[in-house]
């Protein structure tokens, strides 16, 4: 999935390049290169990038519960003592 990212991602921001490259020759080329690779940013790298980064989290973790604000709570006590 690591190298999957990678290659989208870099694929993704040559087509960004080409289209600026080619935008005083042909702009509605450049254009929808731009487009594009905005658009696979945003619909397609995004979305796998989260799931990819949150894929084997616990998101009770990193929610605001009671049990773990007492937990904060607890730990900070214990390291000024």
């Amino acid at each position: 999935m690591r190298y999957l990212l990678i290659v989208i991602f870099f694929l993704l921001v040559a087509t960004f390049s080409y289209g600026y490259y080619v935008r005083d020759e042909n702009l509605s080329t450049s254009e929808f290169c731009i487009g594009i690779s905005v658009a696979g940013l945003f619909f397609l790298w995004m979305p796998l990038f989260i799931y990819h980064r949150w894929r084997n989290k616990d998101v009770k973790n990193y929610m605001l519960t009671k049990e773990n604000i007492e937990k904060m709570r607890g730990e900070s006590k214990d390291k000024k003592v």
